[in-house]
């Protein structure tokens, strides 16, 4: 299939298989009434849901094959993967002054440094 671009000169579309072989992150969140939602946020409103992880996961894969394959055939934009780039990992915060004692006594007690103790801190809150 082939598109114009922005001189309309035609281009090559990639293929159906080339865009059905691309792998997207996937959120993958337990369902408060039992089993397993997932989503693939590149692709929009391709989601499921599934007693298990391996039915949802499969289940997944299949809503991922129909959006493709769909919006390949009527000519939309498929969305590539995002990625991680965009995120350094580095982040700094501000604090009062004794909630920054509070969190160094509390690491040190522990035995780790501030910075792995609030990385603990945070991922244990963010599930």
């Amino acid at each position: 299939m082939k598109t114009l671009n922005q001189k309309n000169q035609p281009i090559e579309k990639p293929s159906l298989e080339y865009y059905l072989n691309l792998q997207y992150p996937v959120t993958l969140y337990p369902d408060p009434e039992g089993g397993y939602v997932a989503q693939i946020k590149d692709l929009p409103g391709c989601l499921t849901q599934g007693e298990t992880l391996e039915e949802t996961m499969a289940n997944l894969n299949e809503a991922r094959e129909l959006w493709i394959e769909t919006a390949y055939e009527i000519g939309d934009n498929i969305p590539l993967p995002s990625t991680n780039d965009s995120y350094s990992g580095k982040l700094i915060v501000r604090m009062p002054k004794s909630l920054h004692r509070r969190l160094a006594e509390t690491s040190e007690r522990e035995g780790v440094s501030l910075n792995q103790y609030i990385v603990s801190l945070l991922s244990a809150i963010s599930r």
